[in-house]
C-alpha cells in the first residue's frame, strides 16, 4: 500500500496533477474517492452515483491502486471494458507509479479459437462467400501474430461477421484438456493471466456468466478478488436477468442436429442410426415452429406460457422435442467418451434438455403455480465439478445432471414463447434476481457500484432492492457542471397525447425549428425501434420539403460504433436511435448541441418479464406504476438527458415532447432526477437560447 492518504493524490501538486496534462482537482471527485477507499478497508458495499464530470474512473481507481489487493473491474460493455483497460488504467498506474499488474479479461467468444479456425480451413465449402475467404485469411494471419487472439484488435473483419462464430468456441463446443491446440489457447492465456494480476477488467456480462457457472460447480472462470468494482451499474438488474433466465431457440435446435450428425458418422457410425437421430430432431423443432404460428396474430408475436392460444397443441409438440431432444442427448452421452467432437455435442445436448425441462415443469395442471418457480431437483446427483479453467469435460453420466444443476433457481418465474420470421424461441427469466446476485458476494469482499444513474429522487431503494443490498451504503455526488447556464429543457406546449395517431408528425414538425437553430449534430431518442423508423421517415420528408441536405442517419443502417464514427464526421448530422443510443455515448462539444426524445420511457407492457414483475407487485398489495414503472423511467430518462452535456464546456438543448412530464402530477418525480437544466415550454425562448450561445455569450 503506498503510503498517502487519499485526498493527496487528487491534489494541485499531486501524482495525477503532475503527471496527467490538464487535470483540475474537483471536490466532488475526492469525496467518492475517499467513500469508495473506506468502504474498501471496511470490506463494504457502497452504491455510489456520480454525477457526469466528477470523474469516478479515477475516483475508483485510485482506492483500487493503493488498499484494493486482488481488485476485479466490471464494466456495462465490452467497448468501456476496451477502453478503461488501454486509457485510463494504464495513465492511473503510471501517475501514481503503482506497482499492480492488470488484465484485461471477456467471454471466451471474444477470443480466436485454433481448433475451430484449422477446421474451417480444412472446409472450404462453409465458406459462404468471397468475403467470407478473405477475412478467414485475416483471421489466420492474425491468429498466428497475435498475443491475445481478442477479435476487437482485428478492426478489417467487423465484430459482427457471421465467420466469428465460426472460428470462436461455446462452452458447449470447447473440447478443453482434450483439444489439439491447448498449449496455444487464447482463452486458457487470458484466464492464467487474470488469475496472475493485480486488477482485472471483466464485464458485466462475463461477470454474470461467472455467477451462473459457480451454480453448476465451475469455480475457476474469473479469480477470487477482495474487492470487485462496478462501473455502470446501472445495467446489472438487466444482465443478472439475462444471464439467470435461458433461452432454446429452433435455430439452437437445427444446429445441434447436425452437429451431432457430423459427429456421430465421423466417430461413432456403429453405435447409432445418427442420420435419423438428426432427422426425427429436426421434424420435432419443425412442429413446434408450426403450433406456434397463432402467436403471430399476438402483440409482439410473443405469448407467456398461460397465454398460449393453442396450448393443447403446444404441450404436445413440446413433449414430443424434449423427447427428440432427450434421445439424442443420451446417445450421444452413451459414446461421448470416444472423441471431443461428441463429448462437445453431449453437452450441447444436455444444455438444451436442461432448459426444456424449465419449460415442461410445472405443466400445465398446475397453471395458477406457473410462476411461483421451481427449485432444483432433489433427486438430481450433484452437478459436475469441472477442472480448472472451467474447461475440463465431466464424465457422460455427469453431463445431464450438471447443466439441469446451473439452470435452476429459487423463487418465482416467468416464461413466453416468441415467434420470429424463420424461428421460435422459448424463453424463462426469474422475477427477481436478489437472492441469487447478493448471496453471490462473499464474506469479507468489498463491493463497490457506481454510476450516474442509480437513484430516483435521491432514493436508492428501487436499484438495492432489485440486487438484495439491503445493508449497502449508499452516496451521491452532484456534477460540477453548471447545467442551468450549458442547458435547456424544452417541454413544447400543445402536443397531441403520445398515443394519439398523429403524435408523432407533430413531434418532428416541433423539431424542425430547433434542428434549424442548433449549429451541430442532434440526437433524436425513440422508446421504440417502430418509432425510429416512423421519425427517420417523417424527417427525411420534413428535410425535402424544407430543402435541406443535412445527413439523415437510423439506428440498423449500420452498427452502432459505425453511425457514431460517421454522426462525428459530418456537417449537422441528425441520428435517430432507440434503447442502444440511450445510453453509453460520448459526443462532447459541438459535435451535439441538440437531443430530443420523443416520448417518456415507460417499458412496453407487452414484456413478458415486466408484466409479470407488475403483476406479482400488485398481488402482494403494492403499487406497480409507482414502484416499478416510474422508477425505471426516470432512470432511463437520466440515462438520455445524460448524453447531452459531457463536458464543462458543452452546451445545448434537451426537448422532450411528451407533455406528461411537466403535465401529469407524477412528471414531477421525472424532471426533478434530471440535472438541473434551465427549463422552458416557450419556443421562442430556445431559439434565442441558440441565438446567444451561437454569438458566444452566455445563456
Amino acid at each position: 500500500m503506498l503510503d498517502l492518504d487519499i485526498s493527496e493524490f487528487f491534489d494541485e501538486d499531486g501524482p495525477l496533477a503532475t503527471a496527467l496534462p490538464g487535470y483540475k482537482p474537483r471536490p466532488a471527485q475526492v469525496e467518492l474517492s475517499q467513500a469508495i477507499g473506506q468502504a474498501i478497508q471496511d470490506r463494504a458495499t457502497l452504491v455510489a452515483e456520480a454525477g457526469t464530470g466528477i470523474g469516478k474512473t479515477w475516483a475508483y481507481l485510485v482506492p483500487a491502486f493503493i488498499q484494493g489487493g486482488k481488485v476485479l473491474i466490471s464494466t456495462g460493455t465490452r467497448t468501456l471494458q476496451d477502453q478503461l483497460f488501454a486509457r485510463d488504467l494504464p495513465r492511473v498506474r503510471a501517475a501514481l507509479a503503482a506497482p499492480v499488474t492488470a488484465a484485461l479479461l471477456k467471454g471466451r467468444g471474444n477470443y480466436v479459437c485454433h481448433y475451430h479456425l484449422d477446421r474451417l480451413q480444412g472446409d472450404e465449402r462453409a465458406l459462404k462467400s468471397r468475403s467470407e475467404i478473405q477475412q478467414l485469411r485475416q483471421i489466420q494471419v492474425f491468429a498466428g501474430i497475435s498475443k491475445t487472439g481478442d477479435r476487437s484488435d482485428l478492426a478489417q473483419v467487423p465484430e459482427d461477421a457471421d465467420i466469428w462464430q465460426r472460428v470462436t468456441s461455446t462452452r458447449e463446443n470447447c473440447l478443453g484438456q482434450e483439444c489439439p491446440r491447448i498449449r496455444d489457447c487464447f482463452v486458457v492465456k487470458a484466464r492464467r493471466q487474470a488469475q496472475e494480476a493485480d486488477v482485472v477488467v471483466v464485464n458485466h456480462a462475463l461477470f454474470m456468466a461467472d455467477l451462473v457457472l459457480r451454480e453448476e460447480g465451475v469455480t475457476d472462470l474469473l479469480p477470487e478478488a477482495d474487492t470487485v468494482i462496478f462501473d455502470e451499474a446501472h445495467q446489472l438488474p438487466d444482465t443478472a436477468t439475462r444471464f439467470l433466465g435461458s433461452s432454446v431457440s429452433t435455430h439452437q435446435l437445427m444446429d445441434f442436429g447436425r452437429a451431432l450428425e457430423v459427429a456421430g458418422l465421423a466417430y461413432a457410425r456403429e453405435a447409432a442410426k445418427w442420420s435419423d437421430v438428426s432427422r426425427h430432431l429436426e421434424t420435432a423443432a419443425r412442429e413446434l415452429r408450426l403450433v406456434c404460428a397463432p402467436l403471430d396474430k399476438m402483440p409482439g408475436r410473443k405469448a407467456t406460457f398461460d397465454a398460449i392460444p393453442n396450448a393443447d397443441e403446444f404441450d404436445e409438440a413440446l413433449k414430443g422435442l424434449r423427447e427428440a431432444v432427450d434421445s439424442a442427448a443420451q446417445a450421444l452421452a452413451a459414446v461421448s467418451e470416444k472423441h471431443p467432437d461428441l463429448m462437445a455435442a453431449a453437452r450441447s445436448g444436455a444444455e438444451i434438455s436442461a432448459r426444456l425441462k424449465r419449460w415442461a415443469t410445472p405443466g400445465r395442471a398446475g397453471a395458477e403455480q406457473a410462476d411461483e418457480g421451481w427449485g432444483r431437483d432433489d433427486q438430481a446427483p450433484e452437478p459436475a465439478v469441472q477442472s480448472a479453467l472451467g474447461d475440463g469435460l465431466p464424465t457422460p453420466a455427469a453431463i445431464l445432471a450438471g447443466a439441469a444443476a446451473a439452470e435452476q433457481w429459487s423463487g418465482p418465474a416467468v416464461r413466453w414463447v416468441e415467434h420470429g420470421q424463420h424461428h421460435v424461441r422459448l424463453h424463462s427469466a426469474p422475477l427477481s434476481v436478489a437472492q441469487a446476485f447478493s448471496k453471490y458476494r462473499k464474506p469479507g469482499q468489498a463491493w463497490i457500484m457506481t454510476s450516474a444513474t442509480l437513484s430516483v429522487n435521491g432514493e436508492f431503494t428501487h436499484f438495492t432492492s432489485q440486487l438484495g443490498l439491503d445493508k449497502a451504503r449508499t452516496g451521491k455526488w452532484e456534477s460540477p457542471f453548471n447545467y442551468p447556464e450549458q442547458a435547456l429543457l424544452f417541454v413544447p406546449r400543445g402536443l397531441p397525447e403520445p398515443q394519439s395517431p398523429q403524435y408523432l408528425e407533430r413531434f418532428v414538425q416541433t423539431l424542425m425549428p430547433l434542428l434549424e437553430a442548433s449549429p451541430g449534430g442532434t440526437l433524436v431518442l425513440c422508446t421504440t425501434l417502430r418509432a425510429v423508423d416512423k421519425v427517420a421517415n417523417l424527417l427525411a420528408d420534413q428535410f425535402d420539403d424544407a430543402g435541406h441536405e443535412w445527413p439523415l442517419l437510423k439506428q440498423g443502417d449500420g452498427t452502432r460504433r459505425d453511425l457514431l464514427d460517421r454522426f462525428c464526421k459530418l456537417q449537422h448530422p441528425v441520428l435517430v436511435g432507440s434503447a442502444s443510443f440511450w445510453e453509453g455515448i460520448d459526443l462532447p462539444g459541438d459535435v451535439l448541441t441538440l437531443v430530443a426524445i420523443d416520448k417518456l420511457p415507460f417499458a412496453p407492457p407487452d414484456d413478458p418479464v415486466i408484466e409479470a414483475r407488475l403483476r406479482a407487485c400488485r398481488a402482494q398489495g403494492g403499487n406497480p406504476f409507482s414502484e416499478y414503472q416510474l422508477p425505471e423511467a426516470a432512470i432511463s430518462l437520466k440515462q438520455g438527458a445524460g448524453r447531452l452535456i459531457r463536458t464543462e464546456s458543452d452546451w445545448g438543448v434537451l426537448m422532450v415532447g411528451d407533455g406528461r412530464l411537466v403535465e401529469k402530477p407524477y412528471g414531477k418525480r421525472l424532471w426533478r432526477g434530471l440535472p438541473p437544466f434551465a427549463r422552458t415550454r416557450e419556443l421562442e425562448e430556445v431559439l434565442a437560447f441558440y441565438r446567444r450561445k451561437g454569438e458566444g455569450g452566455e445563456g
